[in-house]
């Protein structure tokens, strides 16, 4: 397995949490064309949420970090948000205080969003009365 390149795929896995972000975030209005999106979204956002509640990692950071360092490269403290969205939002650092907040973000970013599918919805199905 030496020709594989340990620090593209990290690489990847980088552009692929950082899409997942964005899903958990905005994903809700993909459900504006595709209804049955609500059923992959919505426990993505949850994931979302209870990771940041929770002060967890996500289990992509470790496997980035392994990637990175099987093809020799340091790893990195903290985690994926940490590293890579935070310094952009916040340069000081990730506390407990910030992931609370990111994790309300998510979840009012979502209520807002799925107030609006619903809204949709109902528009498109009225109730038969």
């Amino acid at each position: 397995m030496s020709d594989v390149n340990y620090g593209r795929l990290a690489e990847l896995v980088v552009v692929l949490h950082f899409c997942f972000v964005l899903f958990v975030l905005f994903g809700g209005a993909l459900a504006l064309r595709w209804p049955k999106m609500v059923w992959v979204h919505l426990p993505a956002a949850a994931w979302g949420a209870l990771i940041s509640f929770a002060g967890w990692v996500c289990p992509l950071t470790p496997l980035e970090k392994w990637l990175r360092r099987q093809g020799g490269a340091a790893g990195y403290e903290g985690g994926f948000i940490e590293h890579y969205i935070l310094p952009v939002l916040y340069p000081r650092g990730l506390t407990h205080e910030v992931q609370i907040a990111l994790g309300v973000i998510v979840i009012l970013l979502n209520v807002l969003i799925y107030r609006h599918v619903y809204r949709q919805f109902r528009r498109r199905n009225p109730v038969p009365g």
